[in-house]
């Protein structure tokens, strides 16, 4: 085994994480959910989602049978939607052709929606022991200070030289065996000790051997992707109120929330109560205005303008994209995390919903 292998191996066994929820099982649904759910979202974060979706849908048969809108509810607030809707299908597409059984390879595991090769190089190693490589960001960050390469990780020329890296890197001797363990290694390094900002340098058992510590160029490794101003978008949440109920509409997918019951967005330069009675078809009356909401989306920053609407005259139909609903139910459906922040602002307005 190499020694980089097997320094990982050992130091994970004393040093590394042990006791999160997902860890001690070789179930690879459980494992995959996990693994999606980690994606650009920090452990503790996950870790009470990973539970209430577990014990929802603790298989794939389960996952599989269920709506869009229940995933989706219990995926609310933990961000980037698309994960969510990529685990419910792949889970239907698992109940479809692989008779509601996982994938045991990650060439296959990699097939499925939402799975890239990273990802299902970590389901095959954590639930069957294939000897396959990892690269996360984690992971990106300790090969690029260890070796010492220059360059953006997110750069395909770069990107290709760090796989070459992870790939020679692995475990050679009772490789199924040593699998897991040393993939979680690779993983715990980059989440604790070979952290992006302030790394813990003395505590790494890589450090002999790091051609960044010896060269004194940790703080600028790795390369940082050249930045470019986020742009700035603004738009206007409508809460519109019908005694003790407010308008919520499914937002269309794919596209930013795509799935999720949103309230009704209109551009800035559009009236809001002209829209009321032009394509709603009712009256109302603006009566109040929340403090302008700021969210910061992956490509640009949004600015959100919130107005509260008094319905006068509503027309009574029923759309399958379109919702009356208490402010208190509307918190348990799948809703963007912007959209529970303005909710939760106006429950202290209860008092002027009934009017």
């Amino acid at each position: 085994m190499s020694t980089f292998a097997n320094t990982l191996i050992l130091w994970q066994t004393q040093h590394g994480r042990h006791g999160l929820p997902w860890q001690g099982t070789r179930d690879p649904y459980a494992i995959w959910i996990a693994e999606i759910m980690l994606q650009q979202t920090q452990v503790m974060t996950v870790i009470p989602y990973y539970q209430r979706f577990l014990e929802a849908f603790p298989d794939i048969e389960c996952l599989a049978k269920a709506s869009i809108d229940a995933v989706l509810a219990l995926w609310s607030g933990l961000g980037y939607y698309s994960r969510g809707r990529n685990l419910h299908k792949a889970a239907c597409q698992m109940a479809e052709y692989h008779q509601g059984r996982f994938p045991q390879h990650a060439a296959e595991i990699q097939q499925l929606p939402g799975i890239g090769r990273s990802t299902a190089a970590a389901i095959a190693a954590f639930a069957y022991g294939e000897r396959c490589a990892i690269l996360d960001g984690n992971v990106k960050r300790v090969l690029t200070r260890y070796f010492g390469i220059i360059g953006y990780p997110g750069e395909k020329k770069t990107e290709a030289l760090l796989w070459q890296k992870a790939e020679a890197l692995l475990p050679e001797e009772n490789a199924a065996q040593h699998m897991a363990t040393y993939t979680q290694a690779l993983m715990d390094l980059g989440a604790t000790v070979c952290t992006r900002h302030q790394p813990r340098c003395s505590r790494c058992p890589l450090q002999p051997d790091c051609v960044a510590f010896r060269e004194h160029r940790v703080a600028s490794l790795p390369t940082p992707k050249p930045r470019k101003p986020l742009p700035s978008k603004e738009t206007t949440f409508l809460i519109l109120i019908d005694q003790d109920k407010i308008l919520l509409e499914k937002r269309p997918s794919p596209g930013i929330w795509g799935g999720l019951w949103c309230l009704p967005e209109r551009q800035m330069d559009n009236s809001s109560q002209i829209y009321c009675m032009q394509f709603l078809g009712m009256d109302a009356a603006l009566f109040a205005e929340l403090p302008p909401l700021d969210h910061t989306f992956t490509h640009f920053k949004l600015r959100i303008y919130t107005q509260l609407l008094q319905i006068i005259n509503r027309p009574r139909r029923k759309t399958d994209h379109e919702i009356w609903i208490t402010i208190d139910d509307a918190l348990q459906l799948a809703i963007p995390a912007p959209v529970r922040k303005i909710l939760l602002k106006t429950v202290f307005r209860q008092q002027l919903l009934a009017h």
